[in-house]
C-alpha cells in the first residue's frame, strides 16, 4: 500500500478490531486481545445480554456490525436504506445468535479491509467514511469494555 493515509486507516482499524501488534499501541491497551474481537470472544451470550445503563454488549455489537455494513455499502457505491433505531433493538441473545453476531461483525470488518486494500486514493466523502468507521468502532469498543467491567462487578455482588 503506497498511500500513507490508507495505511494509517488500516492500522487503526486493525488495532480497534484485532488489537495492537507486538505490544505497541496507538490508542488501545498494548496487550494482546484488547481489540473488539479479543474482548468479545471472552464473553458468553448471557454476559452479552446483561443490561448496564440502558444497553447491552449484544446491542453494542449488533449496532457496530450494522454501522460497518452501512460504511461498506457506501464504499461500494450503494445508497442503503438505514434504520439506526432497529440496529439497537436486539439486546438479548442466545448462544447461536451471539456467535452469529460475532461472525457477521468479522465479515463486515474483513470486507472493509479488502475495500481499503483496493483503493489507490480516495475523495473527501470516502475519507470521512473511513475515519468515521475508526472513530465509531473505537467508541463502541470503549463502551463494551466499560460494560465488561460493570458486569464483572455485578457478578461479584
Amino acid at each position: 500500500m503506497n498511500n500513507a493515509m490508507l495505511a494509517a486507516v488500516r492500522t487503526l482499524l486493525k488495532e480497534t478490531f484485532d488489537g495492537p501488534e507486538e505490544n505497541a499501541s496507538w490508542y488501545t491497551e498494548a496487550k494482546p486481545a484488547s481489540g473488539l474481537f479479543g474482548t468479545l470472544e471472552k464473553l458468553s451470550a448471557e454476559d452479552a445480554s446483561i443490561p448496564v445503563n440502558g444497553t447491552t454488549i449484544a446491542a453494542q455489537t449488533h449496532h457496530t456490525r450494522y454501522y460497518l455494513w452501512v460504511v461498506n455499502s457506501y464504499l461500494n457505491g450503494e445508497e442503503p436504506i438505514k434504520d439506526w433505531e432497529a440496529s439497537w433493538k436486539i439486546t438479548n441473545v442466545d448462544k447461536i445468535t451471539w456467535a452469529q453476531f460475532n461472525n457477521e461483525l468479522q465479515q463486515e470488518y474483513t470486507k472493509l479491509l479488502k475495500k481499503i486494500d483496493s483503493f489507490d486514493s480516495f475523495d473527501e466523502q470516502t475519507s470521512n467514511g473511513l475515519l468515521g468507521a475508526i472513530a465509531h468502532s473505537a467508541y463502541h469498543l470503549g463502551s463494551i469494555r466499560q460494560i465488561v467491567k460493570a458486569i464483572k462487578v455485578i457478578s461479584q455482588t
